[in-house]
C-alpha cells in the first residue's frame, strides 16, 4: 500500500491557528479548520458560478467573485 499524502500541513496549520488565538488548540482542531476552510471556499464559487451567470459571462470573474465574498463570508463567521 503507497505511502498517504497530506492535503495540507498540518502543522503549519496549528502553528498559525495558535498564534492567532493565543491559546493551545485540541488535537485534530486543525482538520476541522480546514473542513470548514473548504466548505467556504465551495459555497464562495457556487455563489459566484450563479452570479456570473446571471450577468452573462462565460466563466467566474473576480467581479463575480467580489459580489458573493460578503455574503458568504457572513455564513461561516463564527
Amino acid at each position: 500500500m503507497a505511502a498517504s499524502t497530506s492535503l495540507y500541513p498540518r502543522a503549519t496549520v496549528k502553528r498559525i491557528v495558535k498564534a492567532h488565538s493565543n491559546r493551545g488548540i485540541s488535537k485534530n482542531a486543525d482538520i476541522m479548520v480546514f473542513l470548514d476552510y473548504t466548505l467556504f471556499l465551495q459555497q464562495l464559487l457556487r455563489e459566484a458560478a450563479i452570479q456570473a451567470k446571471l450577468n452573462g459571462e462565460r466563466g467566474i470573474s473576480p467581479q463575480a467573485i467580489r459580489k458573493v465574498r460578503e455574503t458568504a463570508l457572513q455564513k461561516f463567521k463564527g
